[in-house]
């Protein structure tokens, strides 16, 4: 995936991407379930993004990569900061509460306010993306009732405030001057652990015994696969796509962490969910299977 604004790509590039954005991140939302065994949320957040940002940023200035301008280290740090520093720090405030298929279920509704947030900047859905999103959010109200999973006021108010962060950020970042796709990973990255690091220093977040074997393994995971792998395929889609199938993998990632959550973490699954997880997928293939996939979805140069 190694093409630039400059160029389209191709419609296989474009489904690898997704694939990885919906099964990884679909993922993540177990490993932080078994992170925040040790960590908590801020620590977790640090660790993982420092470490991989850090690691993505050297491995890309060995193979000859430019760094980022000042500008671009500005707008790819205020990204990072919406997207890592404050979204997926929410995320995983809520799970302390919340059980990871729910968590997974409120970001769901992230298309909706990135197709909002969009539309502000004159870029409305068309009627196909228009129902496509209908139905998906129609699947996630289904989830919802199906569910036994109760939030707390907080961790409902944290997932109520993380999906909009993470609209907001990525629509805001498309109108930016920023680094290439992969240094723009490891620029947002780098800036959401470094504040991160300094937020939990502050309040006192690190661990005061051992991580235990779960939390070091999902740790890990997160780093390499939910931060290195799939973010930066999700900044390769920012550039490429409109935001309606960018930000589509919300309506994946819910069915894949209720499924992962019943298997590993023993959270319940009833009929009524695997219908709803339907539903959501099919309000994705709507914003999948469309005629000009090629013109539609993708962005022109």
């Amino acid at each position: 995936m190694s093409a630039t604004p400059a160029h389209q790509p191709s419609v296989p590039a474009v489904a690898v991407a997704l694939g990885l954005v919906y099964v990884v991140w679909g993922s993540t939302y177990l490993g932080i379930h078994f992170a925040l065994e040790s960590f908590s949320p801020f620590a977790l957040g640090a660790v993982r993004f420092l470490i991989a940002g850090v690691i993505f940023y050297a491995w890309l200035r060995l193979r000859g990569h430019a760094a980022p301008t000042r500008l671009q280290w500005r707008n790819a740090g205020i990204t990072g900061l919406l997207l890592l520093g404050t979204a997926n720090t929410l995320v995983a405030i809520a799970q302390q509460t919340v059980a990871s298929g729910l968590a997974a279920v409120a970001v769901a509704s992230l298309p909706l306010w990135a197709v909002l947030i969009a539309g502000l900047y004159g870029q409305w859905p068309h009627r196909r993306d228009a129902l496509g999103l209908v139905i998906g959010f129609g699947g996630v109200v289904l989830l919802n009732l199906g569910g036994e999973m109760r939030a707390s006021p907080a961790g409902a108010l944290a997932l109520l405030a993380a999906p909009l962060a993470w609209a907001f950020g990525s629509v805001w970042s498309r109108r930016q001057d920023m680094p290439a796709p992969l240094m723009n990973t490891a620029a947002q990255m780098m800036v959401a652990g470094f504040v991160l690091t300094v937020v939990t220093a502050a309040t006192g977040g690190w661990p005061t015994a051992m991580p235990t074997r779960n939390a070091w393994l999902a740790l890990g995971y997160l780093i390499v696969f939910g931060s290195i792998v799939a973010f930066s395929a999700y900044v390769w889609l920012l550039l490429h796509v409109r935001p309606a199938l960018a930000t589509s993998y919300a309506y994946v990632n819910p069915p894949i962490a209720l499924l992962l959550g019943a298997l590993l973490a023993s959270e319940r699954i009833s009929s009524l969910d695997y219908l709803a997880s339907a539903v959501i997928l099919a309000g994705v293939a709507l914003l999948l299977l469309r005629r000009e996939i090629q013109g539609s979805l993708i962005k022109s140069s």
